[in-house]
């Protein structure tokens, strides 16, 4: 047992329950979590709505297991309220194992795990606040409200949702941390770079990769307008986008997208939409790049970052928090994401021969400080304490946000 583990008579039984099967931040968040405390003898299970059978978007070495449920349509409401009553349905059948733990990594979660500790079926939950989105429904933002208001304890990966929870929302939050896997995202080239590439047509000069598909939280209309400025001085520039799988509906920003994308009138090729990459492709998609294009207007942490800077590849980010919070002007570029002009200095000052080399080199030592392991001795600390305060009747009624 590592000596910042605090002794157990027994293993812990951990739920960890998040949004989705798809590769976005949370998502990866709650699986490496997952798999980090299963290997420190913890028995994990991670658990994800899976509508379409399709399986996590890769294997795990915790137990998974998919949340089933009816296929929902356009309505964004009507699916988090299907997958709300999925969770209850797969947490009140018979014979459903119980936890020590039970921890929601999004709202959809722990609206559910709310609901079951009003009914007594579980001792109550924790909550893992990663970022808190606008909503002009109110449905949407009571659930929301809800599902971190009802937790018996709340956590954040940033200092910034931390100070954000309280100040305005009167939430005290403690703090874990992200983390990089070193060993899969490496500069170390890999024997399936080349065909990635060709299957991919990743043939641009400079390769600029943006990350989470087109939505506007990315600022990927931000991005665009950026990359337009940029072909001036780099006619054989492309942009790549990749991912972008997620519950809320993004159709009119991505119609404003593509309508500026045909109005540039960019030749064929020099911006590609992959969608969902594989996630064994992600660390070789990576080294492809000659730089993330990273100026999000929002963030709960911004874990490709990290996955970038780990893989060699210089990153453009936005001058906000949290990004200010654990990188510094020697590893990144800094823009306003509101000025594509910004924008499009920050991705020529990281393409830059000199300026590439000694990011690359500033960020070795940040990404070395994050580490899944760490964070899963962290949130034991905090699973034990949560533990110790509760009563054997259930979670006692502390007031933990006051």
């Amino acid at each position: 047992m590592n000596g910042t583990d605090k002794p157990l008579s027994r293993p812990l039984k951990i739920a960890i329950l998040t949004h989705s099967v798809n590769p976005r931040g949370g998502v990866v968040h709650a699986l490496q979590l997952a798999e980090s405390l299963q290997a420190l003898g913890h028995a994990t299970t991670l658990f994800a709505p899976d509508a379409r059978g399709k399986g996590l978007f890769r294997r795990a070495s915790c137990d998974f297991h998919p949340v089933p449920g009816p296929p929902h349509g356009a309505d964004v409401v009507g699916m988090v309220r299907q997958r709300i009553e999925d969770y209850l349905r797969c947490f009140e059948q018979p014979g459903m194992a119980r936890f020590d733990i039970y921890h929601a990594q999004d709202s959809i979660s722990a609206n559910a795990l709310a609901t079951l500790t009003e009914r007594g079926v579980i001792p109550g939950y924790v909550r893992t606040v990663h970022h808190l989105d606008q909503f002009d429904d109110l449905r949407l933002h009571a659930w929301q409200e809800r599902g971190y208001r009802a937790a018996d304890r709340v956590l954040c990966v940033s200092h910034t949702w931390q100070d954000i929870l309280w100040h305005q929302h009167g939430i005290r939050a403690d703090l874990v941390s992200n983390g990089v896997d070193i060993l899969r995202y490496t500069p170390q080239p890999g024997a399936g770079d080349s065909a990635l590439r060709a299957a991919l047509g990743l043939v641009g000069t400079p390769l600029l990769l943006a990350v989470g598909g087109v939505e506007p939280r990315k600022n990927t209309l931000g991005i665009l307008r950026a990359f337009l400025r940029l072909r001036r001085v780099y006619p054989q520039a492309q942009l790549v986008i990749a991912g972008g799988a997620s519950v809320l509906d993004h159709a009119g920003y991505q119609q404003q997208f593509r309508a500026e994308w045909e109005a540039a009138g960019l030749p064929e090729g020099a911006v590609r939409i992959t969608g969902e990459v594989a996630d064994a492709d992600m660390p070789a998609l990576m080294r492809c790049a000659d730089a993330l294009v990273f100026p999000s207007l929002k963030e709960g942490f911004g874990l490709v970052a990290l996955e970038a800077m780990a893989s060699g590849v210089p990153v453009v980010v936005s001058r906000i928090a949290p990004f200010t919070e654990y990188l510094t002007g020697e590893c990144c570029a800094w823009v306003d994401p509101h000025d594509p002009a910004s924008i499009a200095a920050g991705v020529a000052h990281a393409l830059d021969p000199a300026v590439r080399s000694a990011m690359i080199a500033a960020a070795r030592p940040v990404c070395a400080g994050f580490s899944w392991m760490r964070s899963a001795h962290r949130h034991l600390d905090l699973y034990h304490d949560y533990l110790a305060c509760r009563s054997p009747a259930g979670p006692l009624q502390e007031e933990h946000h006051a």
